[in-house]
């Protein structure tokens, strides 16, 4: 099985432990590009940067870390409604060829309403996917208008000789991703996008979303690929990997997780009512579906699943997402850096996964040297 596996740069915060300042970490240049480098020297294939307003600016992280990896690729978040098309392409094309062909662009529409009017966008669900329907139409004619340029004339986006001077490496345009639950988000993806993602709900749910958009993509003759965002909770037992899942939520109280999921019900987002929906704010079935913890949703909006296991069960669950048709895997681990390498070391090996060319062509020992004398040699158990 061979899959294309993201990590996460947490730029809106990382900690041992969810909900509390203990074991929490600071968040600087030099943290993220860490991260970034542990990624890309294990073989991770991308990364993604998340955004609005709890998050440090994922263009400028993003662009920061361009010369600190080689081989990454960069998923970041563009916003319509809250970005000009124009101005949107020409910074993907921009961070497209200073990165060499190291951009995927996720599409967000934003599912805050307070979020998006603080930022100055004021408009409904449905106008929001009006809007972002009508950026990506302005998206693709100003990378493929030519010198005479394109003119759109929408209900909300007008543009008029709208073109791209410095074409992006990518052909015709660094990929789209997007997620999103709602009708309007299934007609959108269906017509417009490249990737859809999901985030982690049980495979029986995920099988109905993909069968749906695979079926609204036919009808615009068009076909999908599928991703899945998840945080994973790997250890060497089973017992270890559920010992790990609850340490993490061990110094959140009932009240912030009160108050975190009565935030998450002002929002307007099908997708985060579906998962805040799994656990019901409660912790005493968390485990959803088979080794599918929704713990992290107590207190964490968005992507709020983990699968939790030993290497092997691991593998065996992203094998069933995998059967079902996801291609790309998006997880993140608490604390990212630590757990980038753990998920690497032990389940890499048995997804077809393994490190870069650069790593894998040297020739000295791995491991300590023992009694300094001997190259450590494979265990046998």
């Amino acid at each position: 099985m061979s899959l294309n596996v993201f990590w996460f740069i947490p730029t809106h915060g990382d900690s041992r432990y969810l909900g509390t300042t203990k074991g929490a970490r600071e968040i600087n240049y030099d943290y993220l590009r860490q991260i970034a480098v542990a990624a890309d020297t294990q073989g991770y294939d991308g990364v993604l940067l998340p955004t609005g307003r709890s998050c440090e600016d994922a263009w400028v992280v993003a662009s920061s870390l361009i010369g600190a990896t080689k081989n990454l690729k960069f998923l970041v978040a563009v916003r319509p409604g809250l970005s000009t098309p124009g101005l949107a392409v020409r910074m993907a094309s921009t961070f497209d060829r200073l990165s060499n062909g190291r951009l995927l662009i996720n599409v967000v529409t934003g599912g805050d309403q307070g979020e998006l009017e603080a930022d100055g966008l004021f408009a409904d669900h449905a106008e929001r996917y009006e809007i972002s329907d009508e950026f990506l139409r302005i998206w693709r004619g100003a990378l493929s208008g030519g010198d005479q340029g394109f003119d759109f004339e929408g209900k909300h986006l007008t543009v008029k000789g709208a073109k791209t001077l410095y074409p992006p490496v990518q052909k015709p345009y660094p990929p789209l991703y997007f997620g999103g639950s709602s009708e309007a988000a299934h007609e959108l993806a269906a017509e417009q996008v490249d990737v859809y993602l999901t985030w982690g709900e049980p495979p029986a749910a995920v099988a109905a979303k993909i069968a749906d958009m695979r079926a609204r993509a036919a009808k615009f003759g068009r076909t999908l690929r599928f991703g899945i965002r998840l945080h994973v909770i790997v250890r060497e037992t089973n017992a270890e990997a559920w010992k790990a899942a609850e340490q993490l939520i061990s110094h959140v109280d009932d009240a912030v997780i009160a108050r975190a999921q009565a935030s998450f019900a002002k929002m307007d987002s099908v997708g985060q009512k579906r998962m805040s929906a799994l656990h019901g704010g409660k912790r005493d079935k968390l485990e959803v579906s088979p080794n599918l913890w929704a713990g992290v949703g107590l207190v964490r909006g968005g992507a709020g699943t983990a699968l939790v296991g030993d290497p092997e069960t691991v593998a065996a669950r992203m094998r069933e997402y995998a059967d079902l048709g996801i291609e790309t895997f998006i997880l993140s681990g608490y604390p990212h850096l630590e757990e980038s390498y753990r998920f690497a070391e032990l389940v890499f090996p048995l997804i077809g996964k393994g490190t870069n060319r650069e790593v894998s062509n040297l020739t000295g020992p791995f491991g300590e040297i023992v009694a300094n004398e001997f190259v450590p040699q494979a265990s046998q158990s």
